[in-house]
């Protein structure tokens, strides 16, 4: 009783924890004047993903290497398959041509690097400093770029997210956001630390493996400030914040997360068989379909977010079969393989092919040609 008490208010202080992170620093971001369109990039959707930082971090100090892969591969799958799935079912998705061209692939690119180093089965040191330094070049670039473009009033989509930071005088904001900070980082730090050590205890009684309480329970669970980001913006059709909070938190999970947990874990993160030849496999696949999900159309329709509801369902069912060594577990294996996996990816070529070729047809009668 005491460990699921300890579970469960470890959650609900990461939960508030990120969301004083997220308000208290995108406020004092505006505030010494750093672009909004950055602070929605970046504070916003890497504030949502400071739960799996706290957990892969004490959980990587800790020697606990499995919960630190886990939770953050767990995380991403949760949060494409589930989160932009859900989001899509509340309402279709309009997806930026920026995504499009520069964030998903960067995703995708970064996905494949995290598996080319993780074929050595360790997150070492220089694997961590290349992966954080990833982080801050792509930071840096978005500073960059924005203040090109010359950005300085609040975005309608960020003030709503992180309230108003125009209200009062500016040593209270000050002190006020601040707080927000701190009580926020305290608040992860406590969670986290809870969640961690009744999740190991959860494992041992349940005779299930660190990996697969990363890959479930600690990845939904760290992953609640990306679910309600995301579905109260579709619900108020802001639909870049709702997509681009989901490719931006998977992008720090990645660079961020696991850059950090490599650099400070002793003797690096050692990596499992399982997580080698499956998780990572798995998450990597997750994003490259992103991306013609993404393409067909620029929308995300109902039926692609059931879909990918749908995968989800699948994988997580997945896991829980392996772990309980469940009999009908080949008969699954094979029908994903050689069934739904094919047949999807059939469906979705089919549909980017026919989008481009309409793209084409609509240039083709453009006036311009018309009137050659």
């Amino acid at each position: 009783m005491l460990t699921i008490v300890m579970f469960v208010l470890g959650l609900v202080l990461m939960v508030i924890g990120a969301e004083f992170l997220v308000r208290g620093a995108s406020r004092l971001a505006v505030m010494i004047g750093i672009s909004p369109l950055v602070v929605g990039l970046t504070v916003v959707a890497f504030g949502t993903s400071a739960p799996e930082f706290a957990v892969s971090i004490k959980a990587a100090l800790s020697g606990q290497a499995d919960l630190t892969v886990g939770n953050v591969i767990g995380s991403n799958i949760f949060n494409i398959l589930f989160i932009l799935g859900l989001s899509a079912v509340v309402t279709p998705l309009l997806v930026a041509s920026q995504l499009i061209r520069f964030d998903v692939p960067l995703m995708i690119g970064v996905s494949f690097l995290v598996i080319v180093m993780a074929l050595d089965r360790n997150f070492g040191r220089i694997d961590g400093a290349i992966l954080f330094g990833g982080l801050l070049t792509y930071t840096g670039g978005l500073i960059y770029f924005t203040r090109r473009k010359g950005v300085t009033e609040v975005d309608p989509e960020v003030a709503a997210l992180i309230g108003s930071p125009d209200a009062g005088k500016p040593w209270v904001r000050a002190v006020v956001s601040t707080f927000l900070v701190i009580s926020g980082l305290v608040m992860l730090g406590a969670g986290s630390s809870w969640l961690v050590d009744s999740s190991v205890v959860f494992a041992k009684w349940l005779g299930v493996s660190d990996v697969v309480i990363g890959l479930t329970v600690i990845a939904i669970g760290t992953s609640l400030p990306e679910v309600v980001t995301s579905v109260v913006a579709s619900l108020k059709n802001e639909r870049d914040i709702a997509v681009g909070n989901i490719i931006g938190s998977n992008l720090f999970n990645l660079l961020g997360v696991l850059g950090l947990a490599s650099l400070l874990a002793p003797g690096g993160i050692d990596i499992s068989m399982q997580v080698l030849w499956f998780d990572l496999p798995v998450m990597v696949a997750v994003a490259v379909s992103a991306l013609p999900i993404f393409f067909t159309g620029g929308t995300i329709s109902r039926w692609e977010g059931g879909l990918l509801l749908g995968y989800y369902v699948a994988y997580t069912a997945y896991l829980i079969m392996l772990a309980t060594s469940h009999e009908g577990l080949a008969a699954f294996h094979m029908a994903m393989i050689y069934f739904a996996i094919p047949l999807t990816a059939m469906t979705l070529v089919v549909l980017m092919i026919h989008d481009i070729r309409r793209r084409r047809n609509g240039s083709d009668r453009s006036p311009t040609a018309e009137s050659d």
